[in-house]
């Protein structure tokens, strides 16, 4: 079924569709900003922090082709995309259980080691709910709602993060959940507890989908795919990845540059915000100020999240007006503006203010590149293209999750801040590379 023939759906279903995002979101935030904190709980050097989130990308890069090439060629009871995300919930709920309590299996492995060996199952769970999830929009949404799709989708994003990002300090501060580790549960309760929450909510928003959104069923289109004779498995993966539309090589450039900040600010956020903004020094990973700042960058995380899932809901409007490129690019200043600016801040509450030019760059990295992409991709190869799109994601994080950390110790002096201000710099550069992507089919596609 091409894109002019899709059957225009309702915002309900749009968002039925979507709502497994917000489960998927939940847990991914209280990963983001929770992660660092767990593993320098159990022992982790600030300059090793990236090489331990090398697990988020790596997984992705060797996951998400294979899920978007096997659900192409899958169709179930359930559909084409939805017997992915299902299998992929059950697994990442599991794992949002375990993350914190990773000293139970201290008699196996030190803890920080067990803490990362669930890191890496948590991400692969993650992306085998994720990626399908992008390729359903574009299965199912004809070319001019494809922008309100992800724009949908990413509100929800932005609901599930700024829930999933403010629970462990909500916990602490509202519910009297105790902030601070003890000998044999090193872990606040307050994280423990948020986990749990995020495990449960998962998993429920998953089924949501599941139960209310109905697929295409199989077309000729589909059938021309399965019916393909040649490569399969990675051999076909590869092949398609060297065949790749120029748009998507074009959007690659853009996509290195957006990561690439991105994974610095999860990772290095809470150890600068300590100490450029706290004043504590580089070593001090337990006192009580230090979870009290790392309670504070879940904050601002949410701030940016929620941000992006309102200004999410205002880009089907804008890029109406000034195209999908424009609009990308100037979303993406705004965000290397507000991770600039956090190296000017020494009083904590305006960070909140740095949070609203990098929620604006966030929801258009979740919803505009995917919108500029799906006018570009064979239908039939839609699932592959999404999930092969998925190694200018996993490639710069690799890339600055192995220099990131020797950079942080050597050439910044363990200054974490540097970091923060390299990554307001690269979302500038990707800014600047949107001038150079080819919209195929936005009427309104010109230079930026």
């Amino acid at each position: 079924m091409n894109s002019s023939s899709k059957p225009r759906l309702s915002l309900g279903q749009i968002f039925n569709m979507s709502f497994g995002f917000f489960g998927i979101q939940f847990g991914f935030a209280l990963q983001n900003g929770n992660a660092s904190r767990i593993l320098t709980t159990f022992g982790a050097n600030v300059e090793h922090l990236s090489w331990f989130w090398l697990a988020a990308p790596l997984t992705g890069m060797i996951v998400q082709p294979l899920i978007g090439y096997y659900s192409d060629r899958t169709w179930t009871s359930l559909g084409r995309r939805r017997p992915y995300f299902l299998a992929g919930s059950i697994l990442a709920s599991t794992a949002l259980v375990l993350m914190p309590n990773a000293q139970v299996m201290a008699a196996l492995l030190p803890p920080l080691y067990v803490g990362a060996g669930i890191l890496m199952v948590m991400d692969a769970s993650f992306n085998i709910a994720m990626e399908p999830f992008r390729a359903l929009v574009a299965d199912l949404l004809p070319s001019d709602q494809r922008t309100l799709g992800f724009s949908v989708q990413t509100c929800l994003i932005g609901l599930g993060a700024v829930i999933g990002s403010w629970l462990p300090f909500l916990l602490a501060e509202y519910a009297g959940v105790s902030k601070v580790g003890v000998a044999d549960s090193p872990v606040p309760s307050n994280v423990i507890y948020s986990f749990y929450g995020g495990a449960l909510v998962f998993l429920v928003a998953i089924l949501w989908t599941v139960v209310t959104t109905k697929e295409f069923p199989p077309d000729a289109e589909y059938l021309k795919g399965e019916s393909a004779k040649g490569k399969k498995g990675w051999r076909q993966i590869l092949s398609d990845f060297a065949a790749m539309p120029k748009t998507m090589k074009q959007l690659g450039v853009v996509q290195f540059f957006s990561w690439f900040a991105l994974f610095s600010m999860w990772v290095f956020t809470t150890p600068a915000i300590a100490t450029h903004v706290y004043g504590l020094p580089a070593d001090d990973h337990s006192s009580v100020t230090y979870n009290e700042a790392a309670n504070w960058v879940g904050i601002i995380f949410g701030v940016y999240n929620g941000v992006s899932a309102v200004y999410a809901l205002l880009l089907p409007f804008i890029a109406a007006k000034i195209g999908r490129k424009r609009t990308h690019s100037l979303s993406l200043i705004c965000g290397g503006i507000g991770l600039l600016s956090i190296y000017f801040i020494h009083d904590y509450h305006l960070l909140i203010l740095s949070m609203i030019g990098v929620g604006i760059a966030w929801a258009s990295i979740l919803a505009m590149p995917y919108a500029i992409l799906g006018g570009a991709i064979p239908p039939h190869k839609m699932g592959i293209y999404m999930g092969v799109f998925n190694f200018f994601i996993t490639l710069p994080q690799i890339f600055n999750g192995i220099i990131g950390g020797p950079i942080v110790k050597y050439l910044y002096g363990s200054q974490a801040i540097y970091s923060i201000v390299m990554a307001g710099v690269f979302l500038l550069l990707a800014a600047y590379s949107v001038r150079f992507v080819d919209d195929v089919d936005d009427p309104k596609a010109h230079s930026v």
